[in-house]
């Protein structure tokens, strides 16, 4: 059999790290028993059983057994306007600035090809969801990094971007509540963000996905609340973590016209619809009862607060939540992220995530998501407390750095 070359195209994309990640969990999964899986985004619990219904229902609708139209119906795009009439304030015409997308990830990589050239620059977080390099590489631009540092609360400044950096750049990504740190954006750093992106004339591409998950009755902030938003950007929202859709693959980019017609047009040439009775659910999500989205950032609240309590005791340096289901923890003495997964896994046999795969100022820590049950967190809690003091192999102390 033949084996072909692929192309340069493929050949620059990164490691997909949750392909990697997913490995290596099998892989220790099938060595150990009783592994508790605290790696993962995925939320465990049930989709709301209106919006399930509502599915049921439109299933037996035969005009969607055919083609709908390549950007959504009218009605969809119009509940999420109406969504972020009532959630945010923000006005939005659903006719040019939604843009429906088959799960938000599909735009955080379409947005890098529709705006950026081979050889431009765009401004990246480290540590960030490591998808965004994906687009980034399709489109062969470079990057400059945004470092994220515990001592600005995982916020970027940006008076320490070069200028001349800031002025070539045509894109920025954000993500706030924030992928791995869980940190919160400030009204006063989306401002200087507006005003940091209008003076540098460069788009903000805020991934909002965990926009409903903010704790100690504090709302997350969107992006486009703050005047002067919506025209320097689009913030990227999505169903899988707000209404347990992660299966469901529905998401949004809203904002800035011209960027939500070039992530259109994109995807009149590499989609085909989305099937009308995901779109009906969709939009009953959006516009009915919002209390199982409550009663989600409660339970959340509720195990974060339960983890932590049972890790208190134990010396490790960790950065309390205050949004997204992620706990970011320093890995303690001289443990590198890699060398504390694994010793967690071969001791206590939980699985966490190396901080390494969000970007090198992610390494030395683990990140750990709270999409188990109160039952298996606490249980998984007690076991690493119980080997509290930690102290790296001889191993790790050489890869330490």
């Amino acid at each position: 059999m033949a084996t072909f070359e692929h192309s340069d195209t493929l050949k620059r994309l990164p490691r997909q790290y949750f392909t990697y990640l997913a490995e290596k969990t099998d892989q220790i999964k099938a060595q150990k028993e009783d592994v508790i899986d605290l790696g993962i985004g995925n939320p465990d619990l049930p989709t709301p059983k209106f919006i399930v219904d509502e599915l049921k229902e439109a299933a037996d609708d035969l005009a969607n057994d055919r083609y709908g139209p390549d950007r959504g119906f009218d009605y969809l795009r119009e509940a999420v306007a109406e969504y972020y009439l009532r959630e945010y304030g923000v006005s939005l015409d659903p006719q040019s600035e939604v843009a429906v997308l088959h799960g938000s990830k599909a735009g955080i990589v379409e947005i890098s090809q529709c705006l950026l050239n081979q050889g431009d620059t765009v401004l990246l977080p480290n540590p960030s969801y490591p998808d965004y390099l994906s687009g980034i590489a399709l489109a062969d631009a470079k990057i400059a990094e945004l470092p994220l540092l515990a001592e600005n609360n995982f916020l970027p400044r940006y008076d320490l971007i070069n200028a001349e950096t800031a002025a070539q750049a045509k894109l920025m990504f954000l993500n706030y509540p924030n992928n791995p740190t869980s940190a919160v954006a400030t009204p006063e750093f989306f401002a200087d963000t507006v005003a940091f992106a209008q003076k540098n004339e460069l788009c903000v591409a805020h991934d909002f996905a965990y926009g409903t998950i903010g704790f100690d009755e504090e709302k997350p902030l969107s992006f486009l609340q703050i005047p002067g938003a919506k025209e320097t950007g689009v913030e990227f929202f999505t169903l899988s973590k707000s209404h347990n859709m992660a299966g469901w693959r529905m998401g949004f980019a809203v904002g800035n016209a011209s960027v939500i017609e070039g992530i259109n047009l994109m995807q009149d040439h590499t989609g085909c619809g989305f099937y009308g009775g995901i779109q009906r659910a969709a939009a009953k999500a959006l516009t009915g009862d919002q209390t199982s989205v409550r009663e989600l950032t409660a339970v959340y609240e509720r195990r974060r607060d339960l983890f932590l309590a049972e890790l208190e005791a134990t010396g490790l340096e960790i950065h309390k939540p205050k949004g997204s289901f992620y706990v970011w923890i320093k890995a303690p003495g001289e443990f590198t992220s890699e060398g504390f997964m694994d010793f967690l896994a071969n001791e206590a046999r939980v699985l966490v995530a190396p901080g390494d795969g969000f970007g090198t100022l992610g390494e030395g820590y683990v990140r750990i998501g709270l999409s188990q049950s109160d039952e298996r967190l606490l249980e998984a809690a007690q076991r690493i407390a119980q080997l509290a003091p930690f102290n790296a192999p001889v191993s790790e102390k050489v890869l330490s750095y």
